[in-house]
């Protein structure tokens, strides 16, 4: 039998009982969570700012037992207290295997997961002192070092301290993880992490949640024509100015 994917789909448990003219239930996306199903390995969520595609990870890592600002399972931090009560809403579907490994990487809030493995003087998986280096290097260090494999990994945006170098090195360690038994869960605006092979990619938008390939999405696509036409382009965004 297939061990992976731990989490096999999420959705809506009791949808009648809910209040859906309030936050965040009032977001498309959110709205529109009947169920997602999730791939083995890799699954993306794509879409504009406010789509909903962070609050609907975040709710899943707190269903999960993560804290809203991230770290492992045993890092309950929570500083800042601004999740909703969407994660009470949700029901996962698992599977028989459980992952040996657990982590919620929120690129927002890793400052405040950093001073405190700091402050718990925890810092062997993450390769020493996490404050000591650049944010990209830290991000790298925690995606080489702290994963470990067979492991279910919630990533908010990790593209946020990263290079384009470094992004494509982080293809390569995804490849890396996910042939050791690890799923990803994904929320992200970077063309370059979304041409990961096969991984499966959900549009959040005003009508809702689709699932889309690669070549759909926005960020493909206006890359693409971007760099295809970066002149013609950057002079019309200025003549708008």
């Amino acid at each position: 039998m297939q061990e992976r994917p731990y989490i096999r789909a999420v959705k809506l448990k009791a949808p009648e009982s809910l209040d859906w003219a309030s936050y965040p239930y009032v977001i498309p996306a959110v709205n529109d969570l009947e169920k997602i199903e999730f791939h083995p390995e890799v699954t993306f969520f794509v879409g504009e700012n406010g789509a909903g595609k962070s609050t609907i990870l975040e709710a899943l890592a707190l269903a999960l037992g993560f804290s809203e600002e991230g770290g492992t399972r045993n890092v309950q931090l929570n500083t800042a207290t601004t999740s909703s009560r969407l994660y009470q809403s949700l029901r996962t579907i698992k599977s028989y295997k459980k992952p040996q490994d657990y982590y919620f990487l929120r690129a927002e809030s890793f400052y405040n997961v950093a001073t405190y493995m700091k402050e718990v003087d925890y810092l062997a998986g993450y390769g020493g002192d996490i404050h000591g280096r650049s944010h990209g290097e830290a991000f790298l260090k925690l995606l080489t070092m702290k994963l470990k494999g067979n492991g279910l990994y919630l990533l908010d945006e990790p593209e946020a301290a990263l290079s384009p170098t470094m992004l494509m090195t982080t293809l390569s360690v995804l490849s890396r993880l996910c042939q050791a038994q690890s799923q990803f869960i994904i929320a992200t605006h970077s063309p370059i992490l979304l041409a990961y092979p096969s991984a499966k990619i959900y549009h959040f938008s005003e009508t809702g949640i689709r699932e889309i390939c690669y070549e759909e999405t926005e960020h493909f696509r206006v890359t693409r024509d971007f760099l295809n036409n970066y002149q013609k382009r950057v002079a019309q965004i200025l003549e708008q100015e």
